[in-house]
């Protein structure tokens, strides 16, 4: 049997779901300081991941509860709540151990009906990750929220809601391995360590905004023009996505007249940023508007002294490529992988420092009006979450929206997939400048069994 449709089947939860999982010991009782990267505004939403385990490799979910449980020793903060700190514009965290949500629940569809499925989420996803009473506001959402849903075939789906005030990818990835660490070397000490304080971010003593944000400011010369983050909010989406092999970014990177050496993330995301723009014809008509691609730039290795490992926090920043409209879709790549280096090059320890001053300023926000954002997935490990009887058959998202994510390709390490949602009216368009730079006659040259270089649309 397939499905017959996009459409998951109902969801059913076993009874009396879903159940509270507190740590199996006692934990630090105390507030947990939040760093001005942590509670921004734009982060106050979970991350939210969907693992595809075939039957072979399952695990009972008694065991996942349990070490589930044992794990919110070490992440105790993961088991407490968010509430608003004295001012009412900070968040803390209330380290209670007031638990975790986990449910558990049957699908009547099988491992290879959903592989069929993996590479467009839809509404219809959103059956398999439990959703809390709608009146709850986000403080009074768990920080974690589990659930296991056991399919037909033996297979099973494991979907997590991660607090991104607490954790960032790099962080809810070292989470989610030491969770799958506990539950298949049950008596083994972590490799990793969590390193719980905030302090190593806190901003200084006499703020210092001695260097310019253009993340969190509108450009004078875009004054009165269409903001298309509104724009793109207002329109029905569709979710866009595209496997790219390492013989295909190699051929990417080598679009770039001149020369340029840059990396995979440079060469591609800048690709997704001129695709976008070239899609958008509200930006087009305004050439001389000045529009950003931002994205998410580690900074625990930038930083002096560097943060500790096992920081499991927001350690990143968002940089920001300028570039008007004209000089991005004009040629080729050269313009916006420039754009990204500049801006990647620019996020010192001074500038990372003088930013974490500027967000004291509870008033600060992001600029979204012109931007594309770009969040990397890919990289971090997640694709190889292994609770002791095989990775995962697909690793992704619960859901798509018009924040661009890469994300890891399961079996090639090298590879990256695009995934973001675009208005339906312009969705053609971007996926015909996304598959523009293929030369589809070399492809075949270089694949000895003539199926190209990888390169997959993943929306025919």
């Amino acid at each position: 049997m397939t499905l017959e449709s996009a459409e998951l089947p109902d969801c059913n939860l076993y009874p009396n779901q879903p159940i509270t999982v507190r740590p199996n010991s006692p934990t630090p009782n105390h507030t947990l300081y939040l760093t001005n990267l942590d509670d921004q505004k734009m982060l106050r939403f979970s991350i939210k991941y969907l693992y595809l385990y075939q039957k072979s490799a399952t695990v009972n979910s008694d065991t996942l509860k349990r070490s589930l449980s044992r794990v919110l020793v070490d992440y105790y903060p993961l088991a407490g709540r968010l509430r608003n700190a004295d001012d009412d514009q900070k968040l803390e965290v209330d380290c209670n151990a007031q638990g975790t949500l986990f449910a558990e629940a049957f699908m009547d569809i099988t491992a290879d009906d959903f592989l069929q499925l993996s590479l467009k989420p839809n509404r219809s996803w959103r059956k398999l990750l439990y959703r809390v009473d709608a009146h709850l506001t986000f403080l009074d959402v768990p920080p974690l929220i589990v659930q296991v849903t056991n399919l037909r075939c033996g297979g099973m789906i494991v979907c997590t809601a991660i607090n991104h005030c607490i954790c960032d990818a790099i962080g809810t990835s070292q989470f989610l391995h030491a969770w799958a660490h506990h539950t298949a070397k049950e008596n083994l000490d972590l490799p990793i360590t969590p390193f719980h304080s905030r302090h190593v971010l806190k901003p200084r003593k006499h703020q210092q905004m001695t260097f310019t944000h253009p993340q969190f400011t509108k450009p004078v010369t875009n004054t009165g023009h269409v903001d298309i983050f509104t724009f793109l909010q207002s329109q029905p989406l569709v979710p866009s996505s595209f496997t790219f092999s390492p013989a295909h970014l190699l051929r990417l990177k080598r679009q770039c007249v001149p020369s340029l050496k840059c990396t995979t993330f440079e060469a591609l995301a800048s690709h997704t940023w001129r695709s976008w723009i070239r899609s958008l014809d509200q930006l087009l008509s305004s050439p001389s508007l000045t529009v950003k691609l931002l994205f998410s730039v580690n900074v625990r290795k930038k930083l002096i002294p560097e943060i500790p490992q096992g920081y499991y926090g927001n350690g990143f920043v968002l940089g920001c490529a300028l570039s008007t409209v004209k000089d991005l879709v004009s040629d080729n790549l050269y313009h916006g992988v420039k754009s990204v280096q500049v801006a990647k090059s620019a996020l010192d320890d001074g500038c990372v420092r003088s930013m974490i001053d500027l967000l004291e300023d509870k008033t600060v926000k992001t600029d979204l009006s012109m931007s594309l954002v770009i969040s990397q997935w890919a990289k971090l490990g997640l694709e190889d979450l292994d609770f002791g009887r095989g990775k995962p058959l697909h690793m992704g998202t619960v859901a798509s929206d018009i924040y661009c994510l890469f994300l890891p390709v399961i079996g090639d390490v090298n590879a990256v997939r695009v995934l973001v949602s675009v208005p339906e009216s312009v969705v053609g368009k971007f996926e015909y400048y996304m598959n523009e730079c293929v030369d589809y006659k070399e492809e075949n040259n270089d694949d000895d069994n003539g199926n190209g270089n990888g390169y997959v649309n993943n929306n025919g």
